[in-house]
């Protein structure tokens, strides 16, 4: 008689032990703001996709994690974050201000570029040329920030009267395309994606112009896990996180909104 409660108890502890995220999971929804950027982040009204959303609904269907996205012009987004109202801050380059903040994982190694409109203008081979063109007109997004040289070089451009410093880069995309600015400091996989999603820009992607320069090397774009969150969830969004990062996910992502041809000079795996 003993036997059947017995049995029952061990198959009761066992599906506790071996049930699918019977520990795993977040303990509260994730907040994400994000901010349209081409292919990166795409949001039609309520319609959020894009390639770090739906990186993140596949981690969060892994992890037990849900993910609550809202779009937010990028200055926001990145302010979001520095005050504990952004979990997830996605994509980002790592900074020392925001590592005070949050652990940062790596997801891609890209790269800024200058990006113009095909034309005889001379090239540019550094920062300082362009500081000494003091006829060109540059646009970058508020709140994108590639480092300490990127900061430097846009900050002299301000003092020089050049700088135009727009919301979103479908912003920079239309100054570019009306001549109003004659470059931009941008990844080309960004400028590439919102010029797709545009109307009023549509042929400009084949006129544009594509330079490197020293002071904006490749570097890691990435994620941002805030402190504001508990240990266990932000240990829990660490690891799968990072996991994705190492797996095929990310360039696979990236591949299906871009050829080859275009991820090669400024995007590569980690």
């Amino acid at each position: 008689m003993t036997t059947f409660p017995l049995a029952a108890a061990t198959a009761a502890l066992l599906s506790a032990l071996f049930a699918p995220h019977a520990s795993a999971g977040c303990s509260r929804d994730i907040t994400v703001p994000v901010s349209a950027s081409g292919a990166s982040v795409i949001a039609e009204g309520h319609d959020i996709k894009g390639i770090y959303p739906d990186l993140l609904r596949e981690l969060g269907r892994k992890a037990g994690c849900k993910f609550v996205f809202t779009v937010v012009p990028r200055a926001r987004q990145v302010a979001m974050y520095r005050i504990g109202q952004a979990d997830i801050l996605v994509p980002a380059s790592r900074t020392p201000e925001r590592d005070k903040l949050g652990t940062f994982v790596p997801m891609i190694y890209n790269r800024p570029m200058l990006i113009s409109l095909a034309g005889d203008r001379a090239p540019i081979a550094n920062a300082q040329e362009l500081l000494a063109r003091r006829e060109l007109r540059v646009a970058v997004v508020r709140g994108f920030d590639y480092g300490e040289r990127y900061t430097a070089l846009t900050n002299e451009l301000a003092k020089q009267g050049r700088l135009f410093s727009e919301v979103d880069v479908s912003a920079v995309a239309r100054l570019l395309h009306a001549g109003a600015v004659d470059l931009t400091i941008i990844g080309p996989t960004l400028m590439s994606g919102a010029i797709r999603r545009e109307p009023r820009v549509q042929g400009l992607q084949e006129r544009l112009r594509v330079e490197p320069i020293p002071e904006l090397p490749w570097k890691y774009s990435g994620a941002y896990v805030s402190h504001a969150l508990s240990k266990e969830d932000q240990r829990t969004l660490l690891d799968a996180l990072d996991k994705m990062s190492r797996s095929p996910q990310v360039m696979d992502a990236y591949l299906r909104h871009f050829s080859a041809d275009i991820l090669t000079d400024n995007v590569r795996p980690r």
